[in-house]
């Protein structure tokens, strides 16, 4: 396991995650973004890059997506920010992505660039676990990149144990069957679900994304996982006017404390 993350999952639950969408609210807003978070207390970063046609996005990360593409965001671009980020910010960097933007790039010079910028890891929704394994696996451990798969309420018994086998550094839990989307309040289902997942005893660690908004949600996913994941909710407090850092501040305080 990447060291970065061993140390995080070692240290015990209420991991707090946060996605950024790269170029967002304006084009050279992603390093400071990074650097806020970490001197926030971060424990690591899930960094989406924009694309035209996303599979689990809600309205929020959708319309930051537009914007970040129409900032003139893309990945030579990004991968030149990440590495500028490197300079300060030492937590890890989770890639966020779609299949066809590594394709089109190149997956062996995809790669590359991650390990060049300091990626540490991705997640990449619509990559089939089935033809990871058979096409790509290989690649990626040839570059040291872990590949976090996802699971949700639907999901079976086999699938979840393949997304568990695949996983690495951590298994994504998806809270519900729904997009991407700031969510007040966590349903009994949901813990059930949570509940169940957990007595499963998976070798990989969990992380609880989708509809995690606040601190009252947090807390609910981290009593049964080793943290979570907040987007959509993150994405509205930058999107607000003021201070850019302030804000993430004034954010990243409401979950913790």
């Amino acid at each position: 396991m990447n060291k970065k993350f061993e140390n995080l999952f070692e240290d015990g639950k209420k991991l707090l995650s946060i996605y950024i969408t790269a170029g967002y609210p304006s084009l050279n807003d992603t390093v400071p973004t990074l650097i806020a978070l970490e001197k926030n207390g971060v424990d690591f970063v899930e960094i989406g890059m924009p694309y035209s046609d996303p599979m689990a996005d809600g309205t929020t990360i959708q319309q930051s997506s537009e914007k970040a593409i129409k900032n003139g965001m893309h990945l030579d671009l990004l991968f030149s920010q990440i590495k500028e980020a490197r300079k300060s910010v030492s937590i890890p960097f989770v890639y966020m992505g779609y299949l066809n933007q590594l394709m089109q790039y190149g997956l062996d010079k995809f790669c590359q660039a991650c390990v060049d910028s300091g990626i540490d890891s991705l997640i990449i929704p619509d990559l089939p676990m089935e033809v990871y394994a058979e096409e790509h696996k290989a690649i990626f451990e040839k570059y040291n990149l872990g590949l976090s798969f996802l699971i949700s309420p639907q999901s079976g018994e086999k699938r979840i144990k393949q997304a568990d086998d695949l996983s690495y550094p951590f298994l994504y839990q998806v809270s519900s069957n729904a997009i991407t989307g700031a969510s007040s309040k966590i349903s009994d289902v949901q813990l059930d679900y949570f509940k169940r997942i957990e007595e499963m005893k998976l070798k990989s660690p969990k992380m609880i994304g989708f509809g995690i908004s606040n601190k009252e949600t947090f807390d609910q996913a981290c009593e049964r996982a080793s943290g979570a994941i907040i987007g959509s909710a993150f994405i509205k407090a930058v999107s607000q006017e003021g201070d850019l850092e302030n804000n993430i501040g004034q954010f990243i305080k409401s979950i913790r404390e």
